[in-house]
């Protein structure tokens, strides 16, 4: 089939009833490329919620004109539909095609028999969002779309599946099922040529096998091929080959397609833990949500390629997509980079956290959403478990335990090549019971702060409940129909469960990223633990200012969360312009990544007040030396580093000396007084430096410095350049206190995707 961007030329503008269609004022709409987010564009409510960062719901209208061929007519026509948020309900020609209420899946729409030829037809797409989401959901046709044209028999969507079932030192085999579909009106015999193709372009395999299928029916084919010296894909070496699939009937060429895969094992058990390729490895995981920060929840190819550049770059090595399925530029990006995947399916079943969300569809639609996500993801190396649902409020049930154990089979039953897990928050798991015991829920959460708010109220006390018997026994039924037990929160159990279900594997699915130092410890000792996935690697929008850091509270709030102008949830290692915070460089000193030490400098306006942190926070402190205003005032600094101690100086004067490593959780802190110049950490190992850091204040005048990613992209929808404008002196440092107005104007072909800061709690508009 051949496949084109349909991304072009649409518009965009207010739902319309039957009734108001031809009432309605066309001024509304605009033209738009795809992927768009139609909420992005909307202004925010002061009184509006923090989950989606108080921007407004709404119902939205896509359309599109476009000519079909005369000669379409004896050809098949679909469209794709990466991801339409939320509700979708498609259109042809005024009738309707289609319908897709989650927001998270990729489907097709057979377009044929509503078809008009040799003349222009319509699309119209309709989304609509309405207290269906916990975070920033962004609306509309927010990933790509593709025109798909091909003959009456073709390769079924998604119908090319590729696994590696043997792999020895000097050989693998490659094992290619194509399923080919038959909407002719007679029986055809065609013949399927599979070619596998290295990174350089050889034909390192292939075979050619007839196949007859009958009309208006469908046939797979199954094709094992030797491929010698194979190059195996890891985290480290994320070798690619492609299988071209040709089918032809005598001369005739009827359909052909390229699909990429990657050649790997995965095994587990609770000795060796996971291992790729026959060595263990370590989950160093990030949680991320589906946005791209000052771009909204638009799903431009180099944005997601972007954001596994920078991820990986930090030191992680493994990404969740939460709580929903990730997109297919993800996917791609991960399998070329070398970035390993839990794709997520759901954030609920049966039971609602939000007013209107899927737990409404989930009884009628799960299978085929399951189905959606597993063809999407089943060529992709980089996928290596799928989780069934994120901190499901049934789990702790026996109907509960019923409907997960549908969800794993039903995997299993499409793709028995990788792990399934359920990401399970013990506190979920058991509400119900703990409402019946009062004296384990002070203090208590109100409604409007959820369960975010009650874990962090909680406190210490959180270990407590989850390490209990009540815990132990209300969850087992659910983790016995997966293979990999995922722990929301729950490392109070890492070692305990080690003894209770001796082979149960465990990998912390979401955890704190200020506990990192003390569970990745029990990771590395432990092959049962298998990794751990932090909240969050990328900041987000929405659940906005659950990371904040609060100071001189007179009283503690017993909500959360924020209100306006706060806009994202201030808890990522990266922030959502793309700038490794602190936390970002003690985690990859925790993993054993860093040598060298790390300077974070807390801000000094904030030096005599109490700091109160979330316990999703992280001190608000950054990497800089340039103060401006607070010459000679008091400012702490903390040092990261895995060394028995660490030095201080400021303007070469030692201020003094202090033991970190492990032991002292990778992290001391200096109390000292600003003064302009630079300062610098030192760390020791048995009296001898093995790593140095040093900041330099700005100084001079401030000048504007605008640094592209990238000095060429391509003239498509899928590329983006990156700039990142920052305030400096002469030699680059940073002026963090400096402050001005910017104003940026594109000129050419290009145009301006978005403009934006990290400041979490940002007034300013995104696009002017």
């Amino acid at each position: 089939m051949i496949r084109t961007s349909f991304n072009a030329d649409w518009t965009v503008g207010p739902r319309t009833t039957y009734f108001s269609e031809l009432a309605k004022d066309q001024s509304s709409t605009k033209l738009v490329t795809l992927p768009h987010d139609a909420m992005w564009g909307n202004e925010r409510l002061k009184d509006g919620s923090s989950n989606i960062a108080c921007y407004p719901d709404g119902e939205y209208e896509y359309k599109k004109r476009f000519f079909v061929p005369s000669e379409y007519r004896s050809k098949r026509v679909a469209i794709e539909f990466e991801g339409v948020y939320n509700q979708a309900m498609v259109y042809i020609n005024g009738d309707f095609a289609c319908q897709q209420p989650f927001g998270y899946s990729h489907f097709y729409v057979k377009a044929d028999r509503f078809l008009k030829y040799g003349t222009e037809n319509e699309i119209k797409v309709i989304a609509t969002t309405h207290k269906d989401s916990r975070w920033y959901s962004g609306a509309g046709i927010y990933r790509n779309t593709k025109l798909i044209v091909g003959n009456l028999v073709h390769i079924a969507f998604d119908g090319v599946k590729i696994d590696t079932p043997d792999i020895h030192d000097d050989r693998a085999v490659v094992s290619v099922a194509t399923v080919i579909e038959n909407e002719g009106l007679h029986t055809v015999t065609t013949h399927i040529l599979s070619e596998i193709v290295d990174a350089n372009g050889t034909v390192v395999a292939s075979d050619r096998s007839p196949i007859t299928t009958f009309a208006g029916e469908s046939a797979t084919l199954h094709q094992r091929m030797l491929v010698r010296d194979a190059k195996l894909w890891s985290v480290d070496q994320p070798n690619l080959y492609m299988c071209r699939t040709t089918v032809t009937a005598g001369d005739e060429l009827l359909d052909e397609e390229t699909t990429s895969f990657g050649i790997r094992s995965l095994t587990l058990d609770s000795e060796r833990g996971l291992c790729i390729n026959g060595d263990t490895i370590k989950l160093r995981g990030a949680c991320i949500h589906h946005d791209n920060g000052v771009i909204g929840a638009v799903t431009i190819d180099r944005a997601e390629e972007r954001r596994v550049e920078i991820l990986k770059k930090a030191g992680f090595n493994a990404l969740r997509s939460s709580h929903h399925p990730m997109s297919k530029s993800l996917l791609y990006a991960c399998d070329r980079l070398g970035m390993l995947v839990m794709d997520e399916s759901f954030d609920m079943w049966t039971s609602s956290k939000s007013e209107n969300d899927y737990a409404l569809h989930f009884p009628v639609w799960w299978e085929k959403d399951i189905e959606a996500m597993v063809n999407k993801d089943y060529n992709h190396p980089s996928v290596i478990m799928y989780s069934i649902g994120n901190e499901i409020p049934e789990i702790g049930s026996p109907i509960g335990s019923i409907w997960g154990r549908k969800l794993s089979e039903k995997i299993r039953s499409l793709d028995s090549t990788r792990f399934v897990t359920n990401s399970v928050n013990f506190m979920l798991a058991v509400m119900s019971d703990l409402a019946q015991q009062k004296e384990l829920m002070e203090p208590e959460a109100d409604e409007a702060g959820g369960i975010n708010t009650m874990m962090n109220d909680l406190g210490d006390l959180m270990a407590n409940i989850v390490a209990s018997e009540l815990c132990t026994t209300k969850t087992a039924e659910a983790f016995a129909s997966v293979d990999i037990a995922g722990y929301n929160y729950g490392d109070a159990r890492y070692l305990m469960d080690k003894d209770l279900f001796p082979n149960r594997i465990i990998v912390g699915s979401e955890t704190f990223s200020n506990r990192i130092d003390k569970s990745w410890n029990l990771i590395k000792k432990n092959n049962h633990l298998i990794g751990d996935f932090a909240w969050a690697g990328w900041d987000y929008l929405g659940e906005a200012g659950v990371g904040r850091v609060q100071y001189d509270m007179e009283e503690v709030t017993h909500y959360i969360q924020s209100t306006y102008p706060w806009i994202t949830a201030w808890v990522g290692d990266i922030d959502i312009i793309g700038n490794r915070r602190s936390v970002s460089y003690y985690r990859e000193i925790v993993f054993g990544l860093r040598k060298a030490p790390y300077i974070a400098v807390q801000r000094p306006q904030h030096y005599f007040k109490k700091a109160t942190l979330s316990s999703w926070g992280w001190s608000d402190s950054i990497s800089s030396w340039s103060w401006n205003g607070y010459e000679g005032k008091p400012i702490k600094v903390e040092v990261y580093a895995d060394a028995e101690e660490v030095e201080l100086l400021v303007n070469g004067k030692s201020v003094g000396k202090a033991v970190t490593g492990e032991a002292n959780r990778f992290k001391a802190e200096f109390d000292t007084v600003y003064e302009p110049g630079d300062v610098t950490a030192v760390a020791y190992i048995g009296g001898q430096e093995i790593g140095r850091m040093t900041l330099h204040s700005a100084s001079g005048g401030v000048m504007l410095e605008a640094d592209a990613d990238r000095t060429e992209i391509t003239a498509s929808d899928s590329d983006l350049a990156f700039v990142m404008i920052s305030l400096v002196d002469d030699y680059g440092n940073l002026y963090n206190t400096a402050d001005r107005k910017v104003k940026v104007k594109v000129n050419g072909p290009g145009l301006l995707q978005g403009l934006g800061s990290a400041n979490p709690a940002s007034e300013e508009d995104f696009f002017r």
